[in-house]
């Protein structure tokens, strides 16, 4: 084993092969001290306007999962009601009909947000990809740029609370599963400063799982006082 060590093998078995030969790439430069020579960062290139960035998430090619035919379903509602949801991303339905949350889950989630005494128009629903994946589940490198989307879009939206759905949201934003990150706030960094936050679970589950609502229905709850004046 110190032999294969002094070699340089340092893992033994890794997932990609490596060209052990190859010499190592060369430092680069020291940075120039102009900072308008430093490289942009994805958040400074961003618009910096919520109805610019809601133009560019209908035309950007560069979205996680973006195909030409693919249905892309952007954000809906109304940025300024206080209050924001953020799905993971369109269900198989929501392509379908050209909207979040559509389909039984949908009729049951417009039920949730009576109760709470809230609707669409009072509301303002997005989602942490505009588009489905094949499988309708997130590669970890998708993960990463929609949640840097995600944090960018909530920034610019501030709203007074943020509603999170579903375990692939709360893991993006949060770093936790939703199992964890349920009943309690959360507080998440954006370049406008830190954004209140809950998780609580999906419509699409609660139909499955109608044992859960009454933990869904203790999340809406501290919502809505979280959302008192």
């Amino acid at each position: 084993m110190q032999w294969w060590a002094d070699a340089g093998v340092d893992v033994l078995v890794d997932e990609a092969p490596r060209d052990w030969l190859r010499p190592p790439a060369r430092m680069p430069d020291a940075v120039s001290a102009d900072p308008e020579a430093a490289p942009k960062t994805r958040e400074e290139t961003l618009p910096d306007r919520l109805d610019l960035f809601q133009a560019w998430l209908k035309d950007s090619d560069t979205l996680a999962f973006a195909a030409p035919a693919a249905p892309r379903l952007c954000p809906s509602g109304d940025p300024a009601a206080g209050l924001m949801v953020m799905t993971d991303m369109p269900a198989a339905d929501d392509c379908r009909s050209g909207a979040l949350l559509a389909g039984e889950a949908g009729q049951l989630f417009d039920r949730m947000m009576a109760a709470i005494e809230r609707d669409r128009n009072s509301l303002y629903l997005a989602a942490l990809s505009c588009f489905r994946s094949p499988d309708g589940r997130f590669t970890s490198q998708a993960a990463v740029q929609c949640a840097d989307l995600a944090r960018h879009h909530v920034g610019l939206v501030q709203p007074r609370a943020l509603l999170l759905f579903g375990d692939a949201c709360s893991k993006a934003l949060l770093g936790l599963p939703m199992a964890q990150a349920r009943g309690r706030w959360h507080e998440i960094a954006t370049h406008a400063g830190p954004i209140r936050t809950l998780v609580t679970i999906p419509p699409s589950y609660l139909l499955d799982q109608p044992s859960a609502k009454a933990l869904a229905w203790a999340d809406l709850q501290m919502l809505a006082q979280g959302l008192k004046p």
